[in-house]
């Protein structure tokens, strides 16, 4: 193969992982406000889009495996093969954890909600969403920098994660009927803490794609 049509390849492998990277911060928007508005439809419509995450990446997984195999690239090529083979998997997990969101939203029909503590999953959430996103952004700009960055805001994401525990917990001593909810709430705000850690892991895969140096952030 030609290098233009090489690098046309790359390029088209960096643009399918952007798109995937897209859907699922699509996805983790949805899961969350359907979770806050309690809207089981959409909810239903997010697990059902799941495949779609899955197919991304088995088609991404499929072409850098054949890249590697037939184009023997190197150095910075291959690292962003390896870059994308790597990641796509994070992005995927991320969007198990979206669906797993939307599911907590489905179980959670006629249960006694604790508005407080779900207006703190929504900011949580969004601050989620954020870093996702900018994660993202870093990524498609192969910006080492901000992906440090971006890292370093995580620690927001587990201070969200620690405080609406504790706030959970003296709610739901108010109101012994919200106990279900509760269960749920926890496993969502795990689920998010987990998207936010996956987003760290994009931003170690995007200083390995300029570096070379596989680091933890």
């Amino acid at each position: 193969m030609l290098r233009p049509q090489f690098e046309e390849e790359l390029e088209k492998l960096h643009n399918q992982f952007y798109a995937m990277g897209t859907e699922v911060l699509a996805q983790i928007d949805k899961a969350v406000r359907a979770f806050i508005s309690h809207d089981r439809d959409l909810a239903k419509e997010i697990v059902a889009s799941d495949d779609l995450i899955n197919e991304y990446e088995t088609k991404l997984e499929k072409k850098s495996l054949e890249i590697i195999a037939l184009q023997q690239p190197v150095s910075n090529d291959l690292r962003m093969v390896i870059t994308v083979l790597k990641a796509s998997s994070d992005i995927e997990r991320m969007g198990d954890h979206a669906s797993s969101i939307a599911k907590a939203t489905i179980r959670m029909k006629g249960e006694e909600r604790l508005p407080d503590v779900e207006q703190q999953i929504n900011e949580m959430g969004k601050a989620v969403k954020r870093i996702v996103e900018e994660a993202l952004n870093a990524y498609i700009n192969g910006d080492d920098r901000k992906a440090y960055e971006i890292a370093a805001t995580d620690e927001i994401i587990d201070d969200y994660f620690k405080d609406i525990q504790n706030l959970a917990v003296e709610e739901i001593r108010k109101t012994p009927d919200a106990a279900f909810a509760g269960k749920e709430y926890f496993q969502v705000l795990m689920y998010l803490e987990r998207i936010g850690d996956y987003a760290r892991n994009i931003c170690e895969w995007i200083v390995y794609l300029k570096t070379g140096k596989i680091i933890e952030l």
